[in-house]
């Protein structure tokens, strides 16, 4: 597994989020990461933007920021 990997794409179902890096993937509970995307509606969700260094997430509507990092501890 890369040390340091980079976000590609995420897809939520019901209320998990599956995140694609570089060479491998999880499935991570919302629950277990932010209560904002928890309680956000699909449409809030879909709108997010990849950091240009693949190491963040930024949901702009939500205002809310989630790392490699965080999301990494969770696995």
């Amino acid at each position: 597994m890369n040390e340091n990997p980079s976000i590609l794409e995420l897809f939520f179902v019901k209320d998990n989020v599956i995140v694609f890096f570089d060479d491998y993937q999880i499935i991570i509970r919302l629950a277990d990461i932010s209560e904002k995307l928890l309680a956000a509606s699909d449409f809030e969700r879909s709108i997010y933007k990849i950091s240009p260094s693949g190491q963040g997430v930024h949901w702009p509507i939500l205002d809310e920021d989630i790392s490699v990092n965080e999301l990494v501890k969770k696995m």
